[in-house]
Order: C-alpha cells, then structure tokens, then sequence
C-alpha cells in the first residue's frame, strides 16, 4: 500500500510541528542577540561579561552624560527635520508622477531608484566628496552644524516616501474623483475629503518610516558629520572601540525601542491602508 503524501496549504501550515520547530530556532537565533543586549543594559557590572544583578543607574547615568545626550538629541533634531522635509518632497513627488505626464517621465521613475539600489557606502562617500567640492561652510552654531547630515538624509530617503504615497495613490480610481465633481464638489474639496484621506495611511507610515531609516542610520551620517554634528549611532560606534559597557546596552535598548515603536505604527497604518483597499 502506497504511502499517503500530506499536502499543507498556506492556511494549515501552522499544523506542521516541524516546521513550528524551525521558526521556532530561526527566531530564538535571530532575536536571541537583542534580548541579551537589553537584558545586560540592566547588569550590576562594568565589565559587563557575567551577570552580576540588577539595576537600573545605568540608564540613569544616560542622562548625567552631556555627550551621549547631545548625540542623542542631534539625532532626534536630525531625524525629525528630515522626516518633514522628505514628506513634503515625496509627497509632492507622488503627487506629479500619479497626475501628470510629461517627456522622460519613466527615466525619472529609474532615477527615483537610485538612491535606494545603490550601497549606503557609495551613497556616504559620493556626499562626502559633494560636500567638499562645494566648500560647505562648517557652521559653529547649533543646529546649522547639522545641516549636511539633514541634506544627506533626505537625499535618500524621500524615495521611499514617495513610491509609498505615489503606490498609495495609484490604487485611487479616478471615477471616484470625477463623481465627486459631478455631486458638486469643486477640485478643493476632492482633494480634502476624497483624495487627503484616502493617502493618509501612506503618508503617515511613509513619515514614520522616514524617522527611523534616519534615527538608526550610521554609515551616510558617518561621512558627513564634523566634530560638532556627532550623532547617537556615530557616538555608540566611538564608545564600543573601546569596549561594550552596560552604558552603551542601555542607550542601544533605548534606540530600539524607538525603532519598534515606529515600526509597530508604521505596519498598522499600512495593515490600514490594505484593508482599506480590500473594502
């Protein structure tokens, strides 16, 4: 008698015990690393190799340090300027690619890629060299001496947040637009009631992505920080040469749960947005 063969579809794979028990290692393999670093930010040891008990004045310490404060805070100023400068420029940029067409519209649309396909590297060493052959002024006063790191960044990610939007917006029928004219309504108010909210998952989760591929980014802020623009990825790597403390865990934990935070909002906007669509 043959041997009957069991097919799983996607819905009943969870049925397979062997295949919960590989996700089960990928996630303990692929987690385990950042639990240990928020687990020893709370160490009672400075050389922070075995377990001596628990505490919390690392993380207190955090904010009697001026300069992992001062990182701490450019990196905010930083990540927040270029979230709303790169939202208005995809925005806008979404907005003229959906609407209009106009000659080597297509060679803009591969262009727009650019800065997204290329190597973070290259993309640090070329406004490196941008910056120098300009002669960029080296401001003195806060938080001018930012303002490379701010131009770098939203050089890179304002792509994202237009083919976010602009993917948002070509799932907008046009029908709906041209009903709403014909009940009266004039191009203002399409555009408030119709077309702002229909966008507006995608703007949101497109902001709050924005804010973390800025806050976390370390290779381009590398190339383009001076002495006075040190931000907190730049300053962890300055401090972990010199060995890992609990000092660095704690300000590492902090910076991730920034970062789950705003990933957490940007899925459930997008998650938003697609049920939307299926309504």
């Amino acid at each position: 008698m043959s041997k009957r063969i069991r097919h799983y579809t996607p819905i009943n794979y969870t049925k397979n015990n062997t295949l919960k028990i590989i996700t089960f290692i990928f996630l303990v393999i692929l987690y385990l690393p950042i639990i240990n670093l928020i687990m020893f930010s709370f160490n009672d040891s400075k050389r922070n190799i075995v377990w001596r008990g628990f505490t919390s004045k690392y993380y207190e310490k955090l904010f009697e340090n001026e300069m992992l404060f001062l990182a701490f805070s450019n990196s905010i100023t930083i990540a927040i300027t270029s979230t709303i400068i790169s939202t208005f420029l995809g925005l806008t940029t979404a907005i003229v690619l959906w609407k209009f067409n106009f000659y080597l519209k297509k060679y803009y649309d591969i262009a727009l890629l650019f800065p997204i396909i290329i190597p973070e590297i290259c993309m640090g060493i070329s406004m490196l060299v941008f910056f120098s052959y300009i002669n960029w002024p080296n401001f003195q006063l806060w938080p001018f001496t930012l303002s490379s790191i701010i131009i770098a960044h939203v050089s890179f990610i304002f792509p994202f947040v237009a083919i976010i939007i602009r993917g948002r917006l070509s799932m907008l029928n046009n029908e709906i637009l041209e009903a709403g004219l014909d009940l009266g309504a004039n191009k203002y108010q399409v555009i408030r009631k119709i077309i702002i909210p229909f966008m507006s998952p995608a703007l949101v989760a497109s902001a709050l992505l924005a804010f973390t591929l800025s806050l976390d980014d370390f290779v381009v802020t590398f190339f383009t920080s001076g002495p006075n623009s040190v931000t907190l990825p730049v300053k962890i790597y300055s401090m972990v040469r010199f060995g890992i403390s609990p000092e660095i865990n704690a300000i590492s934990t902090l910076l991730i749960l920034i970062i789950i935070i705003c990933t957490y909002f940007t899925i459930r906007f997008l998650s938003k947005s697609n049920r939307e669509i299926i309504k």
